[in-house]
């Protein structure tokens, strides 16, 4: 009889619409596998080992078995959407004490109120990695660190200037140097420095051409300070402030002396210090042409406090947090995970799965190493359902179903007529 048959015939093509059917809903699910039902012929044993009968049984549903294939990645505006092009998974634990691993492709992520990286599931999975530069090791839940730096205390200002070589110096009618006085000095520059703390201070550098020192071959500038807008170094009234240091060129306005300027030693602000070097004033590369003044390019080393403004993540992982002081530190690195058979698998839901024996140990890295893929910041993997393809074997499915419930159909009117033979 064929109703066998034709009974296992309608569950296969029933359970073959449930997996399009399944592929259908989430097709605009964001990390989606979609999956195929496999299907395997059945025969009767036969007794005394005379073989089996030529004559099969039905079907019976094998596997169902996921496609890993890349699908699509579309650009977000969330910092914290990541989008594995290539081999991989995510690598996640249910919760800060279960460290049991969970597998995803779904890089949807966001912070929870303690800074942990979690993805979107119901109670919220661990994105886990390595913290701070440290690569390799226990995976552990990755946590933003939103702690402030500190301070770094300035010891060097580089200033290049050019020098107007045209100048004649100051006129003894408006000496000596007073830094209120634009008529006392030629030209000025200015510039914040910080202390250990990251208290910052203004250093205002005063320029002096001095024709009584100047030679036929060399030509002096005497360097001044102000701190804050207070004369530096300190002095009483009606005493003459006293120059930093003196910056000489020859006659092609190549600058001579090697450190030109003294060492600033400044009064702390609020029980910070500076190093017994105090800061140096570094004019390597300054020139005196027969050109205006300019500042070339002026730094200096120190920074105040930075606090967290952002944060990015790069192709290897690298978590990388910029600071309001305009520093960078790395927070930590994202790692991926691949199988020698992701068939392997056992899905959770919530685009999570956990690792079977049939998967194969489970191999760490580092994005962009090896086997493994390269991670895409403020993007997303599609899902790699084909609606044109699933809706063409949602047809063909629907068909197969028509065909066995004809089967059955033909079937009973082949019994019914044995039964009416009289």
């Amino acid at each position: 009889m064929s109703f066998q048959q034709g009974l296992s015939g309608l569950a296969g093509a029933s359970k073959s619409l449930d997996v399009i059917g399944n592929n259908v809903a989430n097709a605009s699910t964001v990390g989606f596998k979609s999956a195929q039902a496999q299907f395997a012929d059945m025969y009767a044993n036969s007794m005394n080992r005379s073989g089996n009968s030529p004559v099969g049984i039905g079907v019976t549903v094998a596997n169902v078995q996921q496609a890993f294939t890349q699908g699509n990645v579309t650009t977000t505006n969330n910092p914290l959407d990541i989008a594995i092009n290539g081999d991989g998974f995510f690598r996640m634990q249910g919760s800060l004490t279960d460290s049991s691993p969970l597998y995803g492709r779904n890089g949807q992520f966001q912070l929870d109120k303690n800074g942990y990286i979690i993805n979107p599931s119901e109670k919220g999975a661990y994105l886990t990695g390595w913290l701070g530069t440290v690569t390799g090791g226990d995976p552990v839940p990755l946590q933003i660190d939103t702690s402030n730096i500190p301070a770094t205390q300035t010891t060097n200002v580089a200033s290049k200037l050019n020098l107007d070589s045209r100048l004649t110096g100051i006129a003894p009618a408006t000496t000596p140097f007073v830094f209120s006085d634009t008529s006392t000095y030629n030209s000025t520059t200015g510039v914040t420095v910080y202390d250990s703390l990251g208290n910052s201070y203004n250093v205002q550098t005063y320029y002096v051409k001095n024709a009584t020192t100047s030679t036929a071959t060399t030509t002096d500038w005497d360097v001044y300070t102000t701190v804050d807008g207070v004369a530096y170094p300190a002095f009483v009234a009606p005493a003459t402030q006293a120059k930093v240091g003196t910056l000489t060129f020859d006659s092609n306005g190549i600058l001579t002396s090697a450190q030109p300027a003294a060492t600033l030693n400044l009064t702390a602000k609020a029980g910070a210090s500076f190093a017994a070097a105090g800061i140096t004033l570094n004019y390597t590369g300054t020139t005196q042409t027969g050109a205006a003044f300019a500042t070339v390019a002026q730094s200096q080393d120190g920074k105040g406090p930075g606090v967290l403004s952002s944060f990015s993540i790069g192709k290897d992982g690298l978590i990388t947090g910029s600071y309001s002081n305009g520093d960078t530190k790395t927070l930590g690195q994202v790692l991926l995970v691949n199988f020698a058979n992701p068939n392997g698998l056992q899905p959770l839901g919530s685009n999570l799965y956990t690792a079977t024996s049939d998967a194969g140990t489970p191999l760490i890295g580092t994005p962009t190493t090896g086997q493994f893929g390269v991670l895409q910041a403020r993007s997303v993997e599609d899902s790699n359902v084909d609606l044109t393809t699933e809706l063409v074997n949602m047809i063909v499915a629907q068909r197969v179903y028509q065909a066995n419930s004809q089967t059955i159909k033909v079937q009973d009117t082949v019994l019914q007529t044995l039964v009416s033979l009289r």
